[in-house]
Parts: C-alpha cells; structure tokens; sequence
C-alpha cells in the first residue's frame, strides 16, 4: 500500500536515485542493477530535477526549490514553495509536490497560454507524482489513479478510468501510465504511433517526449516508439539502464555505473553526456540534458539561450 513520501524520507535519499515504479526499486548507484521489492512512495519521474522546454528546476534537501531559464510566463517563480517532494517542468509551466499530497504549479496565467488550466492542481490531493507535458499536468494518486488537467486535445488528459497505476509520463500532447503488472497504457496525440504502447510487458519506468514513448524494463534494456527523425528511438542496443528521460527530439538513459548515453537531435550538444560520471538522475529538455550527481551538483548541455544550463551553482540537489 502505498504511503505519502515525507521531506524527512526525500532528505535521507541525497546521493540516490529511487524511483517507484511497478513495484520495483531502480536505483542509480555503482554497481547496482533494477531489482524486486516493495513499492515505494517514491516519484517516478523528474523527482530531483526536471528540465522544461527552456528551463530548469531543482529540488533542494530542505524542501525548496530553485529554477533558472526563460521566465516569460512565471515558470520560474518557485522561490516561495516549501515543503516540496518533487518537481516536474512542462513546457512553459512547473509542478511541484507537497509532502501533504498537494500540488502547486507556476507558469501561464490568463491570455491563450493558460486558457489551458494546466496550472489548475490546488484542488488535488492524495497526490504521489506529478508529470508535466507540454500544456497539460498529470497527478498519480495513492490508490493508482490518475488525474488531469489543461489541453484537452486529442484526448491527453482522458485518464479517468485509469487504475493500477505506479507511475505517470507527460508529452507534448500524450499521457503514458505504467501498470503495476508492468504494462503501460497511453492517451492522446498518435500521430507519430508515440501511444502504441500496448504490447509492452515487464517495464519498470517510462517517459515521454514531445512525439516519442520510452519503456525501461526490469533487465535494464529499452523500448521506444514514435517519431524517430532524429534517431531519439534508435535505443535498442542499450543495456544496464536504470532510468531513461524524453526530451523535444533526443532520448537520455542513465547507466548504472553513474555514466549517460543519449541518441537523437544534437544540434545543441543535447547529447554530449558521454564524459558524465557519478551521475544519479537525468532530465531531458526540449534542446537541453540535465544530469544530477551524487554530491547534490548538477550538470547541464544543450541549448544555454535563456540561461536554462546555469546550474553549476547549486548544491543541495537532493
């Protein structure tokens, strides 16, 4: 049964990367490999660091949280959160999650960015996760249902009838749930067959891009579907996986030796993580890779036009 992640269990966790998903621990440490065991009240998704389309958040062991990049519609206005266990950055809008199992988010207010609502989470509660696509917010609750609010196009936020939820991915126009049997369901936009997750079996993590679906199974290989222009989806040699991150058009894996690899676009230096070490979760922005390590530093490549890779001053990352 699952239990509501305290800021004293999120401050223990500095150095490790746990993520509940399907009932099995992933965890980013030297030497260790995904393995059985209870689930966790632990995020899926973007729990220490998530990047958006053109910025970047992180969590601090004190329950704040920190932000640089593009703030043209308040998506970094986080200075007066507190109490926070999670962070999740969409497009142009941040989510964060309480202890209490609230939510609150920062971003478009008003006008034809926010006409959405995907800012909308203050009714929510008994909240365990939270993902943030492109102008929808999703919210995994305690009992493995789902919640949505924003665009509603396509059909991205129909989750209503969704159970047996463990974890929840947000896209550009699409939702991806993870079952606790390790299937995976997925909603909205299709175009580019980024919903085609039905035949998945034995995933433990997944995450979506802009237009592409990642599974991570149980034996650290990968699945992808969607547009595969840029190769985003060209993962089928990966192997000791431990978490996987969608960006706009590249695809981020975190090995469980604290090394990255990453395909797809690299206009911007997106991919250029092959010197990462130490490495305890990544994120992966629209042209932009986040990597947080174990000393509670990140690192950041790709796109630094609106600052959203200055993050070598933080610290207390946890």
């Amino acid at each position: 049964m699952k239990r509501m992640l305290s800021l004293q269990n999120v401050r223990s966790l500095r150095g490790i990367t746990v993520f509940l998903i399907a009932g099995m621990l992933v965890a980013g440490m030297v030497g260790c490999t995904p393995k059985a065991a209870d689930p966790l009240p632990m995020p899926g998704y973007g729990a220490m660091v998530d990047a958006g389309w053109y910025h970047t958040v992180g969590l601090k062991s004190d329950g704040t949280v920190v932000a640089v990049g593009d703030n043209d519609f308040g998506q970094c206005d986080v200075e007066g959160w507190s109490d926070i266990v999670q962070v999740a950055a969409g497009w142009h809008h941040t989510v964060g999650l309480r202890s209490d199992g609230t939510a609150v988010a920062v971003g478009p207010e008003g006008e034809e960015w926010n006409n959405s609502g995907q800012c909308d989470v203050e009714d929510w509660t008994d909240v365990v996760q939270v993902a943030a696509g492109g102008y929808h917010t999703v919210g995994l609750r305690s009992d493995g249902t789902v919640v949505a609010v924003g665009l509603k196009h396509e059909g991205r936020c129909d989750v209503g009838g969704w159970t047996g939820i463990v974890q929840v991915a947000a896209g550009g126009a699409h939702t991806v749930g993870l079952r606790s049997d390790g299937t995976v369901v997925a909603v909205g936009y299709n175009d580019d067959w980024q919903c085609d997750v039905g035949d998945w079996t034995d995933i433990v993590q997944v995450a979506a891009g802009s237009f592409h679906t990642l599974g991570l199974r149980s034996d650290g290989t990968v699945v992808a579907v969607g547009y595969n222009d840029d190769g985003q989806c060209d993962v089928g040699e990966w192997t000791d996986i431990v978490q996987v991150a969608a960006g706009y058009w590249h695809t981020v894996g975190m090995k469980s030796d604290g090394t990255v690899v990453a395909v797809g676009d690299n206009d911007y230096g997106q991919c250029h993580v092959g010197e990462w070490t130490d490495i305890v979760q990544v994120a992966a922005g629209t042209f932009h890779t986040v990597g947080l390590r174990s000393d509670g530093t990140v690192v950041a490549v790709g796109s630094n036009y609106h600052g959203q890779c200055g993050v070598e001053g933080w610290t207390d990352i946890v």
